[in-house]
């Protein structure tokens, strides 16, 4: 099935957009505006100037607002699972710009191949399960270094803003929730993306069992927040 994100943001990018993409659960729809995929990244003085070395895996590049910024100080691999964004992140600049699904990435590199990795866009939550997720950090354990470092993002499912939200689904387990997320685009409407959101805390308690522990943890606008992980 064809992917709405991924086509409206390569026709955005090379001015070809035809109408906007959009959210949808069920009968109710929100648009929503994608310009800020291509917006400049400051790094000096946020927590990715202090946490990450190279060389750098961004998993779920997008439009490379981050790899754009990050490979002009180490080497840096973009990874993204369609050919459309490939595209984009290729025209754009980005050096190194692959076909990779982050959910496979020992497939895709060998054993302590980066220095840090970064999944910023809630990318991690798609892992949609918090076994899935420690699967997730192991197989990043596997292909960065014994002393690297990663940065993942989600919402904060306690929080009131994350509630709002148009796909928030609450849980009764603490510290968690989902998100169903489907989008529409040019009489396209892509598959469900499922998200498994996670508090700080929740994400304390699975790095346990990997080799990751939760080094710090930086909350932004609303309520996203970013945590810093960092090998045992």
């Amino acid at each position: 099935m064809s992917d709405p994100f991924a086509q409206a943001l390569h026709d955005y990018h090379f001015e070809e957009l035809r109408e906007p993409l959009r959210y949808r659960r069920g009968e109710r729809v929100e648009e929503v505006g994608i310009e800020f995929y291509f917006d400049v990244v400051e790094l000096d003085g946020s927590c990715l100037a202090s946490w990450l070395d190279g060389p750098l895996l961004d998993m779920g590049a997008g439009a490379g607002r981050y790899a754009l910024a990050l490979q002009d100080r180490f080497e840096t691999v973009a990874i993204e699972q369609t050919e459309q964004l490939v595209e984009v992140l290729t025209d754009r600049g980005v050096e190194d710009a692959r076909l990779v699904d982050m959910f496979e990435l020992p497939e895709a590199f060998p054993a302590d191949r980066f220095g840090s990795a970064i999944a910023l866009g809630t990318q991690a939550c798609l892992s949609r399960s918090m076994r899935g997720l420690e699967q997730f950090l192991d197989d990043l354990a596997h292909v960065t270094t014994p002393d690297g470092t990663a940065i993942v993002d989600s919402y904060d499912p306690e929080h009131e803003h994350t509630r709002g939200k148009l796909d928030y689904y609450e849980d009764p387990s603490d510290g968690l929730a989902y998100r169903v997320l489907q989008m529409e685009y040019d009489g396209t409407l892509g598959e469900p993306w499922l998200y498994r959101l996670f508090t700080p805390e929740r994400v304390r308690e699975v790095a346990a069992d990997t080799d990751w522990r939760v080094a710090d943890v930086q909350y932004g606008p609303e309520s996203l927040y970013r945590v810093a992980l960092e090998k045992r």
